[in-house]
């Protein structure tokens, strides 16, 4: 029996004796059973926690790559191996985790940035790669986030770049379109999304960002207000070279600004500056990638955040201030 599954089924057997619910009955045994790389913090939560992998991933440029989203798709699968075996609950993939299209090779175009034909981009590919990630997921009952271009059979516009949030049953559950788009990604390729999602998982609650927003607070103070724990942000990185430190250093304010979690998930090109990890709501990494470029994972207790008064003090404030409400906190 994997360790997961056995996880699981000491959870469900502790509920049964002692008539706690699973998401009580999970909390205590992965207190007992996080091991010596866990910290006390961590291990003495109060309230909903999930265990959460974060990873960092090979970046792939090539649309049209038959074998590269292949590849893609084993290194992913792996990783779910590896992330269900440190028994955690969901796995937080980068941007465009199978294939980040270079805009050189979609462009219709030749020699010049252009718009992008995707009739070059290896659509069945993908949704092969995406149905094994989805397999792998219900049998190692975990769940996964994993950023992806996608696109309406109905719609012969420009796609989404997309986070698909897979649950620990291999379904689509949600599906988050990046809303604030590079010049190049808006000027060239992708169709913007409108809307944030949130989900949940054993009562802590999740929100998606992608690509650049981290440099957008006001996404992050919008998913404070509406109840995020935790903020999973996918990215390729930065693209200007030498601004490997823009985009944590963003994740880290924001982190402590809005008091969530903050999970960065990057390629493994610019792990050996800016590795993938874990932010807490104070501020600070709580796990970290090993900063060398190949595929990794590191896991961590995400919490959900109690309702106290500075959190409270801090959205009504925010609130009044969008809305010019000065009897916001009534």
């Amino acid at each position: 029996m994997t360790i997961d599954r056995a996880l699981k089924s000491k959870i469900r057997d502790r509920a049964a004796r002692t008539g706690e619910s699973y998401t009580a009955a999970r909390r205590h045994l992965v207190r007992t059973d996080a091991g010596p790389g866990t910290s006390r913090a961590e291990q003495e939560s109060d309230g909903p926690s999930v265990r959460v992998a974060v990873a960092q991933t090979r970046p792939r440029e090539d649309p049209g790559d038959v074998a590269g989203f292949v590849a893609a798709g084993d290194e992913v699968v792996s990783l779910i191996d590896e992330a269900a075996g440190l028994g955690a609950s969901l796995l937080h993939l980068p941007e465009a985790a199978l294939c980040f299209p270079s805009k050189h090779l979609l462009s219709s175009v030749p020699g010049e940035v252009a718009e992008a034909d995707w009739a070059r981009f290896a659509w069945d590919a993908q949704a092969a790669a995406l149905s094994r990630i989805r397999a792998r997921a219900a049998e190692r009952t975990i769940w996964v986030v994993v950023g992806a271009v996608t696109r309406s059979a109905a719609d012969a516009g420009r796609p989404h770049l997309s986070l698909l949030v897979i649950d620990s049953a291999g379904r689509l559950h949600a599906k988050y379109d990046e809303r604030l788009l590079s010049r190049t990604k808006a000027a060239f390729l992708y169709a913007a999304g409108t809307e944030p999602i949130l989900f949940e998982v054993d009562g802590v609650r999740f929100g998606c960002t992608s690509g650049l927003e981290i440099l957008f607070p006001e996404i992050y103070g919008d998913y404070q207000a509406i109840g995020a724990d935790c903020v999973l942000y996918s990215t390729a990185g930065p693209g200007d070279p030498g601004a490997d430190d823009t985009l944590t250093a963003s994740a880290l304010v924001a982190a402590r600004h809005d008091g969530m979690w903050i999970s960065y998930a990057v390629h493994s090109d610019k792990a050996p500056h800016e590795p993938s990890g874990l932010i807490d709501p104070n501020g600070t990494w709580r796990a970290r990638c090993e900063a060398v470029d190949a595929p990794a994972l590191t896991v961590a207790t995400v919490t959900a955040r109690p309702e106290d008064p500075a959190r409270q003090w801090h959205r009504w404030t925010s609130h009044a201030y969008r809305t010019g409400r000065s009897d916001a906190q009534g």
